[in-house]
């Protein structure tokens, strides 16, 4: 009668771990765009997990172990959600589609060090372009959906301080631009412009000491929207 209770118990405790186990294996689940898609940051559901990016997530198969290879997601309506190639249960290719088609965002990690994503709008143009070193972002660059191009930023490897910096209006007009002069003296150039082209004003900048602040130092000259020089004006590095 013991021997019957104790390998009743120890079913019991195999059933009970495999319940556990295979909490983990995946459910056949399809998606409507709306569960998928935020306005502002896109089809953002995968990427935890993209390890190269801070992703702590695992994706599982279907028997419940890490997901290798190529694995596919779809909408309800059967059209191609997700596409992304797998090791150990991380991302490291990956495109995401739109219900239209077209590409929302595609993400390459080719070595531990270096990975990009592209994101687009649903009209196939450019949304967001980044690419990661030791996953910051070194290189940004965003755009209107018109295609035209508007704000890029450029880091040095360690985020320490921006070599380029540029924004445009709607138009496509320069809004400003910095960019970095004199690497050894941390001097930087500026131009800000009026939305009809003309330069607004100009001068250079300095890195301050604590490299929080690009500080105005130097003659900076200012402008009238016709172009004409309204005035000249000396700054100090603080």
């Amino acid at each position: 009668m013991f021997q019957r209770i104790v390998i009743i118990f120890l079913l019991i405790q195999a059933f009970c771990q495999a319940q556990r186990f295979t909490d983990q294996i995946p459910q056949l689940k399809r998606y409507t765009q709306a569960e998928v898609y935020d306005s502002v940051n896109g089809i953002c559901i995968f990427n935890r997990l993209i390890e190269a990016l801070g992703g702590d997530s695992i994706k599982y198969n279907k028997a419940g172990y890490n997901a290798q290879g190529w694995n596919e997601e779809f909408y309800k309506d059967g059209k191609m959600l997700h596409k992304g190639y797998y090791v150990d249960g991380k991302l490291k290719v990956f495109k995401n589609f739109y219900e239209n088609g077209q590409v929302e965002r595609s993400f390459v990690n080719p070595d531990p060090i270096h990975s990009s994503v592209d994101v687009f709008y649903d009209n196939g143009l450019p949304k967001r372009k980044i690419a990661y070193y030791e996953g910051k972002p070194q290189k940004y660059y965003e755009f209107y959906n018109t295609g035209l191009p508007k704000y890029a930023i450029e880091n040095e490897k360690e985020m320490k301080y921006f070599t380029l910096k540029k924004s445009w209006y709607s138009n496509g007009q320069m809004e400003y631009s910095i960019e970095l002069k004199d690497k050894k003296e941390m001097v930087f150039v500026e131009k800000k412009y009026y939305s009809n082209g003309q330069v607004r004003e100009e001068g250079t900048l300095r890195l301050s000491s604590d490299g929080q602040k690009y500080l105005k130092d130097g003659m900076w000259t200012f402008y009238d929207e016709s172009g004409k020089n309204k005035k000249t004006e000396k700054f100090k590095e603080q």
